[in-house]
């Protein structure tokens, strides 16, 4: 008889990681939307996109737009864009994602935790470094987490982040007084 779990656990999956720098998110959603529905196919192994994205809002399936403190009309004036999207959480994926973000922390000498098992954020102190969002669908994740290397945390006065109000944002640059690797060697 064989048994099933170690032979799951001894099988390899392939995964494919395409380096792709700075994207609009737009962009980003319809060619996650494009692998996701080419992986439900089996047409393609499993694929990572690394990426970043210029100045986005998104608002999630659970959140609302008052979390936005400036007017829509305003938008444009601090180049930011707004999105509205189906992302959400998957627990158990959500906690794997959670504990690379903060051993990422930990190799900057940056202490960080997630408040509570699963909770979706990892915070340094009171200021919120990273969060999650996860659609599944089909066995199929797209969509992932955001983790604040170096942006510009004066986009997060116009938003209460993840619905949160009385706490801040911040970065790992924000957090050390490492110079942080340049984009292309983040991406390796």
């Amino acid at each position: 008889m064989i048994d099933c779990f170690v032979m799951f656990k001894q099988m390899r999956r392939n995964l494919e990681v395409w380096k792709m720098g700075t994207v609009n998110y737009l962009e980003a959603l319809k060619l996650q939307e494009k692998l996701a529905s080419d992986r439900k196919a089996l047409k393609i192994i499993d694929t990572l996109l690394s990426l970043q994205h210029p100045p986005t809002y998104i608002v999630g399936k659970r959140e609302t737009v008052h979390n936005l403190l400036i007017p829509d009309s305003e938008l444009k004036s601090i180049r930011v864009e707004l999105h509205y999207t189906q992302r959400g959480g998957a627990r158990m994926y959500v906690e794997k994602l959670e504990l690379t973000m903060i051993e990422l922390t930990s190799m900057y000498g940056v202490k960080a935790q997630a408040r509570q098992k699963c909770e979706i954020r990892v915070w340094v102190e009171d200021k919120k470094i990273g969060t999650i969002g996860v659609r599944i669908s089909f066995g199929i994740t797209s969509h992932g987490l955001a983790f604040n290397m170096d942006p510009d945390l004066n986009y997060f006065k116009h938003i209460v982040p993840c619905g949160i109000s009385d706490k801040g944002a911040t970065s790992l640059k924000n957090e050390t007084d490492v110079e942080l690797p340049a984009e292309d060697v983040i991406q390796e």
